[in-house]
């Protein structure tokens, strides 16, 4: 990557996190947050607070805390607001997801309970398991994203904030792909808001407004929203970062971890299956075959591109992945991820590799909002508008033009993304060649 002079504006003022969907990830973001910035607890888990980067080559290297390297927005200038369909504030909200011990919240209880949710934009047609009384009414979609301006607005003055994020961390949505007419054009989108078109979700309508006001966005769930040409075309129009789809948690990011390390090594897969227990809201929600399509279709993605059965046929060519989600309340948000891997070794000989990940689903998204809202600052402050494929990292499902294939390998993504960094800051891009060594 040639070197560019790159301005990045210094993170100065507040920050306002605005989020729809105030459940346990949200509640559990929010509140590791405060713990951090009051001296409770460690960011753990975050790039951007714990990360370190190397700059410079052979003598000259050296190791630097990220957050040193580029200015970044620090976590006491941030500001929390949001939407939800139930009225509890985030303290309630928190209590009730049981991610968080009752110690912990109550250390913050004061400032989280003062973050009281927006009527929220719903349609029960979108999202079957769920229902709530705290929403919005509005003749037209239209509407209802002026309400969500107005919302918005009286935030970003009420806490006089400096710049805003907005990232998705509803509830996923049921499955939808790309209608002409409605979602291939800004302009046939902005007539089918007016015309309250039925394909319009109301993550959309949220994802609209805040690029519409030049305000990044980040897509958590696997829904379409922001994956549409309108809404590529209204990104580039207010010169607006955005990116997505669907945080990589628990049982996709092992994946990501585990499939580079079979190929590197030339080690065969003939299968994959994987199925998870989880009992929180979101398990609710894809208790429903609609949203729980959404959630497939992203985690089914990232095999196929890592192992590349078409250039590799005689190691994975038909080989066979299986991905389910099972409702278990008793369990809450304890996630349980099993992963049956069937691979073969010299010779053809078969063996298998077993992993139970026993992880805790809020606790692993948490500081990936985190990074996500941050890095997406960072972007709109160095000026980057349109999809953030170095941020790629972090999603499960990464979006990508039409003529581009997505990269889910997680070291490859790791080394675009801090290469990204060293760009912004006009700083050589690292690799691991150790070519000063046959200088």
């Amino acid at each position: 990557m040639a070197l560019k002079k790159t301005e990045v504006k210094k993170a100065e003022g507040k920050l306002g996190i605005l989020i729809p969907g105030l459940g346990a990830v949200s509640t559990t973001f929010i509140a590791g947050v405060m713990l951090v910035r009051e001296g409770h607890s460690k960011p753990i888990g975050s790039l951007t607070q714990m990360g370190k980067l190397r700059v410079g080559k052979g003598e000259k290297a050296r190791d630097m805390d990220i957050k040193d390297f580029v200015s970044l927005a620090d976590l006491n200038d941030i500001e929390f607001g949001g939407w939800d369909i139930f009225e509890d504030n985030v303290y309630e909200a928190a209590m009730n997801a049981e991610v968080l011990t009752r110690d912990d919240l109550a250390k913050i209880k004061t400032g989280m309970s003062k973050i009281k949710p927006w009527k929220a934009v719903f349609n029960r047609k979108f999202v079957k398991n769920l229902d709530g009384k705290n929403v919005k009414t509005g003749k037209t979609h239209q509407d209802l994203v002026d309400q969500v301006k107005e919302d918005i607005e009286k935030f970003k003055k009420e806490k006089n904030i400096s710049r805003m994020v907005m990232v998705w961390c509803g509830s996923t949505e049921i499955y939808q792909e790309m209608i002409p007419g409605v979602h291939d054009t800004l302009a046939n989108f902005e007539k089918a808001l007016k015309e309250n078109h039925p394909s319009i979700a109301p993550s959309m309508i949220y994802c609209y407004a805040a690029l519409d006001m030049g305000i990044p966005y980040a897509n958590g769930a696997p829904n379409l929203c922001n994956d549409i040409p309108a809404f590529w075309e209204l990104a580039e129009k207010r010169n607006v970062p955005m990116g997505g789809k669907d945080f990589k948690s628990g049982q996709t990011f092992m994946k990501t971890l585990l499939a580079p390390g079979f190929k590197s090594r030339m080690l065969g897969v003939q299968g994959w299956y994987s199925t998870n227990i989880l009992g929180n809201r979101d398990g609710e929600v894809l208790d429903d075959p609609d949203s729980f399509k959404s959630k497939e279709v992203s985690k089914l993605s990232v095999l196929e591109q890592i192992l590349e059965p078409d250039k590799y046929p005689d190691l994975y060519k038909d080989f066979y992945h299986k991905v389910t989600i099972n409702y278990y309340p008793p369990r809450g948000d304890n996630k349980e991820g099993w992963d049956n891997i069937d691979i073969t070794g010299w010779l053809g000989y078969p063996m298998q590799i077993k992993v139970n990940f026993l992880c805790r689903d809020s606790i692993l998204a948490a500081p990936i909002v985190l990074d996500l809202v941050i890095f997406m600052d960072l972007a709109q402050r160095a000026g980057l508008s349109g999809n953030q494929e170095w941020l790629s990292f972090y999603w499960k499902s990464p979006m990508h033009t039409a003529d581009a294939k997505p990269e889910h390998d997680l070291f490859i993504q790791m080394m675009k993304l801090k290469n990204m960094l060293r760009w912004l800051m006009d700083a050589e891009p690292v690799n691991s060649m150790g070519e000063e060594t046959y200088n």
